[in-house]
């Protein structure tokens, strides 16, 4: 494949996860605040979090296998179509429409129905992922990974901005935005994503013995020691750790110094443009020096000082400087990791083991919101803060361990960083 087709293909897959991220981010900093205005507590705040997770740990390795035997693209674009339904459910739930018909608790469940049926939808993470380990070669693949979530930052940046503008239309308002904001990424990928898995691959795939996925996923817990397993394992728990704080963020914020729904959104947009600046500018160069094995580790040590920083912080200002550390430690690390598992994997099983990855993925978003909201209720503010910071500082020395990746004789394709 040339290099401007592939290119082509890193733009296309670009513009799509923006989108969807945009979307995204217009609702996730919104319902901790819709949700205690119906008399939802911190730790059914964390529940309603983690319903994502549950829904995303059930369907994320079967994500994975479709798209190998099935193609990304088709697979790509049920998940624009599941995200859209989800948003719109939000929006149905904060609909003067439903509170004149439902009691707080029935709206509670309908913002728990809209984050699980987000949470199926956002399975297809692992559909991008191994889409990229189609169209990349393996030399390059951290940083077009980098360029991957530097669109997906850019969303983080634009969506919470975009969502507490459009909050002041009423709060049914972000959930319909998002919808449409869907709708037209779904004609985006029709019309602009090619196919990136080969007839021979899908071939491959859908020809190879079909071991049970949690037998898979149970795999990495039995060797925990092999360069994948491992791999899983700290991309899992580094994920907890960040999505335990994502979860009570808002909450902090509002506790600590007064933050509302119409202004949270603007802390998520500085995060957003520090991550997106990390991934865009600092990744690729931070891979060329330190490898991906380093850039791994220095992305752990960010994130713990991060989360160790955040609640000794005695103003605002001071806060921010340890919030930072979180994108740049996360731009660090995810991208790096991902692309450490694709160069272990088998290629025609690479949806799949990029499945049993964000199964994980959903175990940690599952658990994280749980314990870090019970925390919060019951340790105190700063107590998700801490456990965190410990759980990542035992993850760093875990990925001390890791062996160098294997040695790639392909002829490296040089992916020129896309013009902002």
């Amino acid at each position: 494949m040339s290099e401007r087709v592939t290119l082509g293909r890193l733009w296309a897959l670009m513009a799509t996860v923006f989108v969807d991220m945009v979307g995204f981010l217009m609702i996730l900093p919104l319902l901790p605040f819709y949700a205690t205005r119906l008399g939802a507590s911190a730790f059914v705040v964390g529940l309603m979090i983690s319903a994502y997770a549950v829904a995303q740990l059930a369907t994320a390795p079967a994500w994975g296998r479709l798209s190998d035997g099935h193609g990304r693209r088709p697979m790509l674009m049920l998940g624009v179509v599941i995200a859209a339904s989800a948003h719109a459910v939000f929006g149905l739930a904060c609909s003067d429409w439903a509170i004149s018909r439902f009691d707080s608790r029935g709206l509670i469940a309908l913002l728990f129905l809209s984050r699980f049926v987000q949470g199926a939808g956002g399975a297809s993470t692992a559909v991008v992922q191994a889409y990229i380990g189609d169209a990349i070669v393996p030399a390059e693949r951290a940083k077009a990974l980098g360029w991957i979530t530097a669109a997906t930052s850019a969303g983080v940046m634009i969506g919470p901005a975009l969502g507490s503008a459009v909050s002041n239309l009423g709060p049914a308002a972000p959930g319909f935005v998002a919808a449409a904001l869907c709708l037209v990424n779904l004609l985006f990928v029709q019309r602009f994503l090619p196919e990136s898995a080969s007839d021979e691959s899908r071939h491959e795939a859908r020809n190879a013995p079909r071991g049970s996925l949690t037998a898979r996923m149970l795999v990495v817990l039995g060797h925990p020691t092999r360069p994948v397993s491992r791999l899983i394992l700290v991309y899992g728990v580094a994920m907890m750790a960040f999505m335990a704080i994502n979860a009570v963020l808002a909450l902090f914020l509002q506790a600590r110094f007064g933050f509302t729904d119409r202004s949270i959104g603007y802390v998520y947009t500085g995060v957003g443009a520090v991550s997106l600046v990390m991934r865009s500018l600092v990744l690729g160069p931070a891979v060329r020096r330190f490898g991906e094995r380093g850039t791994l580790r220095v992305g752990l040590a960010a994130l713990a000082l991060g989360f160790a920083l955040q609640p000794l912080a005695p103003s605002f200002a001071l806060f921010a400087a340890g919030l930072f550390l979180i994108p740049i430690g996360t731009a660090l690390l995810f991208p790096a990791t991902t692309s450490l598992v694709s160069r272990y994997s088998e290629r025609h099983e690479l949806g799949v083991t990029m499945g049993v990855q964000q199964g994980y993925g959903g175990v940690a978003r599952f658990a994280g919101p749980i314990w870090a909201g019970a925390a919060f209720q019951y340790l105190g503010v700063g107590a998700p803060f801490f456990l965190s910071a410990a759980l990542v500082v035992g993850t760093l020395v875990f990925a001390l361990g890791l062996d160098p990746p294997p040695v790639d004789r392909t002829a490296a394709m040089k992916i020129a960083a896309p013009t902002a």
